[in-house]
């Protein structure tokens, strides 16, 4: 039986049209051998599919000015395919990945993560999806927890030292060495997910090992409950009140109209149940002005919009696009609001209801 080629990365981008100068959400799956992409993740059938054999990408791609964090394949063909990843770290994972698949296939090897079998030397025994299951035992496996880290709330997450503990008891290692190797290798092959910046970082690379075994270093179950919330005030008790979810973030953006086109100031808040963005007139009143619906959509740094009146503050501009294809224009007051605020969304399409 032929085998299926290897999931090594899926998510939304934003990808331009092949024949139009349009830019729209696709659910987008990087293969072994090729590029898939869906106008839906709940999909069966995919819209395309892009082969990567004698393929080329480049990263940054400066072809679309006001468009940030794009990247362009090109085919052996020669034809040129762009997406656009909502940040800076998503655009260079994606691509960090996709020049990995083309080195791999035009050398007519099988792809391979960094924490591999071999390179970490796992007895061949070992069933990574067996353990997993073990991992995910409601009574016997590792307990999800609420955990509290740079004033955030993690929810349904575990530590580091969490999962090198429950190895070495379940006595499927000899040492938390041995714990160390097989935790990278479950994170390698995406039984485990990094949650906040420290085991984020030891991930992308910038540690000596792939997992870390720290109690301030959070993890979770790809399939589980979990998200990331803020603190908030007690001025929002009325709004949990009358919103099923918690809230996520929340805080002033400004607003582009959509008939007018003019900006305005907006208060903004983001649920996770049912996933939604909020927004308020900041003047005060308790019942929103209008909703987001966040499940399913993309969202990508702008510099700027065209056939638009160019605001005060450029390069701190995001747009929202719904899975019904509706665009939204918002503002943030720096760039490193506007990444918090692109990461949180992020956060709660993917999860929210």
């Amino acid at each position: 039986m032929e085998r299926e080629p290897m999931r090594i990365r899926e998510g939304y981008l934003v990808k331009k049209g092949s024949m139009f100068n349009t830019w729209k959400p696709m659910w987008v799956v990087l293969l072994e051998d090729g590029i898939e992409f869906y106008k839906r993740k709940a999909d069966n059938s995919p819209k395309g599919m892009i082969p990567l054999k004698g393929s080329s990408i480049h990263s940054p791609c400066q072809d679309f000015g006001k468009r940030m964090f794009v990247f362009k394949l090109t085919v052996a063909k020669q034809q040129d395919h762009f997406f656009q990843a909502a940040y800076l770290e998503e655009r260079d994972a994606w691509v960090r990945d996709i020049k990995k698949a083309i080195h791999h296939i035009d050398g007519g090897q099988r792809f391979a993560r960094k924490s591999t079998r071999k390179s970490i030397r796992l007895p061949e025994t070992i069933n990574l999806s067996a353990l997993y299951l073990s991992m995910k035992d409601p009574e016997k496996g590792i307990k999800e927890l609420k955990l509290e880290k740079d004033k955030r709330v993690f929810n349904h997450c575990f530590t580091g030292t969490c999962v090198i503990d429950w190895l070495v008891s379940s006595s499927s290692v000899r040492n938390r060495r041995e714990g160390l190797l097989l935790a990278s290798s479950l994170l390698s092959e995406g039984y485990l997910q990094p949650a906040g910046d420290t085991s984020k970082a030891a991930a992308e690379g910038l540690s000596d090992t792939p997992f870390l075994d720290l109690s301030d270093a959070y993890y979770y179950f790809p399939d589980s409950g979990f998200f990331c919330e803020g603190y908030s005030s007690d001025d929002d008790v009325v709004l949990k009140e009358e919103f099923r979810g918690t809230i996520v973030k929340q805080g002033c953006l400004l607003k582009q109209g959509h008939r007018r086109k003019n900006w305005k100031v907006r208060k903004f808040v983001l649920r996770d149940d049912p996933a939604y963005l909020h927004y308020y007139d900041p003047a005060g009143g308790e019942e929103p002005l209008g909703a987001i619906h966040l499940r399913g959509c993309v969202v990508t740094a702008v510099e700027d919009m065209p056939d638009t009146k160019k605001h005060d503050v450029d390069n701190i501009l995001f747009e929202i696009i719904t899975a019904n294809e509706i665009h939204y224009y918002l503002q943030a007051a720096s760039s490193t609001e506007r990444t918090e605020w692109i990461k949180a969304i992020q956060s709660v399409a993917r999860t929210g209801k």
